[in-house]
């Protein structure tokens, strides 16, 4: 008898994917770090981004950056995931869109890294866990 028969959804594993959100303070240059990631859970219609921008690192590849932009482009990122007004134009798409149209490769300062699967019984808490192995 499978988890799903005996009710226990909660317990369930369902694939996610997820990227990392990078930044690229000269782009020219190609440095980076990680500064967030995208958990996208089709069977959950889950969608989100964490975000954590370390000014100290930002700093040492660019000591011009622009800290106030860089923030501000980490929580597009994260309003686009969390759908509704702070979404744009994507408001009225459901989660995998948005999550695609999110991965699409980009030349800015924030861009995000390659794709990658795992299965998690928690989208929510294992972007939280992604964000404290990969990004602090």
């Amino acid at each position: 008898m499978s988890e799903r028969t005996l009710g226990t959804r909660s317990r369930e594993q369902d694939v996610f994917e997820y990227a990392l959100l990078r930044v690229v303070p000269r782009v020219e240059r190609g440095e980076c770090f990680n500064a967030g990631v995208l958990v996208y859970c089709r069977a959950r219609s889950f969608v989100a981004a964490r975000t954590h921008l370390d000014e100290t690192r930002l700093r040492a590849l660019d000591p011009e950056a622009d800290v106030a932009g860089v923030r501000a482009a980490l929580r597009a990122v994260e309003g686009v995931c969390a759908g509704g007004e702070a979404a744009g134009q994507a408001a009225r798409d459901d989660a995998g869109r948005r999550f695609r149209w999110l991965i699409a490769p980009r030349s800015t300062v924030v861009q995000p890294g390659p794709v990658h699967t795992g299965l998690t019984a928690d989208p929510g808490a294992e972007a939280e866990r992604l964000l404290d192995l990969l990004v602090r």
